[in-house]
């Protein structure tokens, strides 16, 4: 994940890593989603999900409980969202 545009965001205990997008992209964090989805074919769930209100602050996570050939491959595609 290094290699793409997003930022690590410190995440312990869990099989999932949270990254920020600004600077990125504009759009809501469930539009972003679901944009990256369909386009990239790389799934990420929306951190304003969990918020009443759905707070939004450009954060998005991702389960990296997956093979090392997929997170990889998930990798290469995401190098390409911007």
């Amino acid at each position: 994940m290094q290699q793409t545009k997003f930022t690590a965001l410190p995440s312990h205990g869990s099989y999932f890593q949270l990254y920020s997008y600004e600077g990125l992209s504009e759009e809501k964090d469930m539009d972003l989603s679901v944009r990256i989805t369909k386009q990239y074919g790389v799934a990420t769930i929306p951190v304003s999900a969990f918020y009443t209100g759905q707070k939004d602050d450009r954060v998005i996570r991702f389960c990296f409980a997956k093979k090392q050939t997929t997170l990889e491959e998930a990798v290469n595609r995401l190098i390409k969202c911007g």
